[in-house]
């Protein structure tokens, strides 16, 4: 079975709204048959498009039972600990280190100590070069967004690993390369790097899946109370500080970089987007290294942080905490370099006509016509148009292409109606009308509003009808109303009152029965002659055979008196 990606939708939660199309930086989302798909080849698992999501669609893939399974298997599993684990967590770490040995954990270490190794080797990197740009390899996300959508920027990526795999290589080193290293953090970009490098981290939880395990197991960590360092492997220094917005450039600082080497930090992908535009690598005099975060603020504000703390807190709580060191090490304990491949999501050419067909399939035929509301969740009309020709999207995403189909069909409908129908506000001023409607009730201006039937907008309905109190009783009630033979201008009509908002407006349809009422009638009087004609006939029968059966009766009665006079 193939293994989810980091970031997946369950269709059958998924709703129309194109939340999640709107969010995703790099619209790594496909949408079929109304449902919202991520596209795993493209997408770089920031988690923008989770915590939006107002059915729960998207979803993170959870590795607890995986990771409960390499515990099962081995008994040498250890931790490589994010350093934001104080902003997840308002315990000790002697009191988790306390609480993952109960979950089976060899023990515990953080991961700010690979950061440390990176900040020494990208310090060397930048005390050896005259000029050009760097851009830090830390974020999974940042990463991945230049691989797959910046590929000319690949070269400028720093050749080391990120700090979480080059502290699994540090633990392996110390502990043995038989150990298996889990990941814990804030992050789901790290399950995709986990997945890419299963000889260094067999896998990446983030701190919401920790805390989910920890109520399956009914562990409260409150209750640990460690006082000891039990199963803590190593801890950091100025390390954690890699959490914050412009942390990594601080340990780069204590380390020592010469002063034309120029530290920048961008946390936030629009921000770094923009930055890329702008960038100009010809033009760079010097050395400059942009620490790239892909969270506003840092790792600190991750997508899977888990912490009801405000963020200025979270940042202080880290700070707070930071045990700086009198003298940094100059020499890494471990140098992990990587060269990064470009492996970058192939982009379709349209022409202009193509394009301009897909725009009609949207209902836009002149430029006039392209709104740019981003309803669709693309910023422009013709990226929406280049989606449908992708096959990434489909034409009913149009809010206003699909409100005008509505609008066509509701007028059709309308106009077809062989009953009078009508819309009204609060105040009973109409708001939409038929011209059945015109044709019905509007005898002396019938032409007139027949060639211009919105004339009759927000006129009073009682210029044309005396049903107020029909219409003011659905108003109050909120209910359906129907009366029928209602007479009015020597015609009968049969009502039918709907609320279409509450307290706000009505839907009407007048039928017009007076034919049929008249046809009844009709039908009614002649079986009433039929009836009484029966009547006559059945009394006129019923006395001849009266009449009869008493001649019968004389007749016999005399025949016997004669009968019995000859006897004697």
């Amino acid at each position: 079975m193939d293994k989810l990606s980091p970031v997946y939708t369950l269709n059958n939660e998924c709703q129309d709204c194109y939340k999640c199309v709107r969010r995703c930086p790099v619209k790594a989302i496909k949408i079929q048959e109304g449902h919202a798909c991520v596209l795993p080849s493209r997408c770089i698992a920031c988690g923008k498009c989770v915590a939006p999501c107002p059915s729960h669609a998207k979803r993170v893939r959870s590795d607890i039972e995986e990771v409960k399974t390499l515990l099962q298997a081995s008994h040498k599993v250890y931790i490589s600990l994010a350093p934001s684990w104080r902003a997840a967590f308002s315990c000790t770490l002697e009191d988790l280190a306390l609480t993952f040995k109960e979950l089976g954990f060899a023990g515990l270490s953080e991961t700010a100590l690979g950061a440390e190794q990176v900040s020494i080797e990208t310090a060397k990197i930048l005390n050896q070069a005259s000029r050009g740009l760097f851009i830090s390899s830390a974020c999974p996300v940042i990463v991945d967004y230049i691989h797959l959508y910046k590929p000319e920027m690949v070269p400028y990526i720093v050749p080391l690993a990120s700090p979480a795999q080059t502290h699994a290589r540090l633990l392996k080193k110390q502990l043995g390369e038989d150990i298996s290293v889990v990941f814990i953090g804030p992050c789901i970009a790290k399950k995709n790097e986990a997945d890419s490098n299963p000889d260094l981290i067999a896998a990446a939880l983030t701190f919401e899946e920790v805390k989910v395990w920890f109520k399956q197991e009914d562990i409260d960590i409150q209750e640990a109370n460690a006082q000891i360092s039990e199963g803590i492997v190593g801890q950091a220094h100025e390390g954690a500080l890699y959490p914050l917005d412009g942390g990594m450039n601080k340990t780069i600082e204590l380390i020592g970089v010469k002063k034309d080497v120029q530290l920048t930090q961008v946390s936030s992908l629009h921000l770094f987007f923009k930055t890329l535009n702008e960038v100009n690598v010809n033009t760079l005099q010097k050395p400059l290294f942009i620490e790239a975060l892909a969270c506003a603020g840092g790792c600190v504000n991750g997508p899977c942080l888990a912490s009801d703390e405000a963020h200025f807190n979270n940042v202080s709580n880290i700070l707070g905490n930071i045990r700086y060191r009198d003298c940094v090490p100059q020499t890494s304990e471990v140098v992990l370099e990587k060269q990064f491949a470009r492996k970058a999501v192939q982009k379709s050419e349209y022409t202009l006509e193509q394009i301009k067909d897909a725009l009609k399939k949207i209902g836009k035929y002149v430029p006039e016509d392209e709104i740019n509301c981003a309803g669709c969740g693309y910023q422009t009309c013709r990226e929406l148009a280049k989606a449908l020709l992708d096959g990434d999207a489909e034409p009913s995403m149009c809010v206003s292409y699909m409100r005008q189909i509505a609008t066509k069909q509701v007028a059709a409908m309308l106009k077809s109606m062989p009953s009078a129908m009508f819309v009204l506000d609060k105040n009973f001023k109409i708001l939409e009308t038929n011209e059945a409607f015109i044709k019905e009730f509007c005898a002396e201006n019938k032409n007139e509003f027949l060639a211009n039937p919105k004339a009759m907008l927000n006129l009073d309905i009682n210029l044309f009808v005396s049903w107020n109190n029909i219409f003011k009783e659905a108003l109050a009630s909120n209910q359906e109303v129907h009366k029928e033979h209602l007479k009015f201008q020597n015609k009968i009509y049969d009502l039918h009152v709907f609320p279409i908002e509450a307290g706000e407006s009505l839907g009407v349809i007048a039928s017009n029965v007076t034919q049929a009422q008249s046809a009844h009638e009709y039908v009614a009087k002649q079986a009433r002659e039929v009836i009484n004609k029966n009547i006559a006939t059945v009394q006129q029968i019923a006395c001849l055979l009266g009449e009869h059966m008493v001649e019968t009766e004389s007749l016999l009665s005399a025949i016997a008196a004669d009968y019995d006079t000859k006897e004697d």
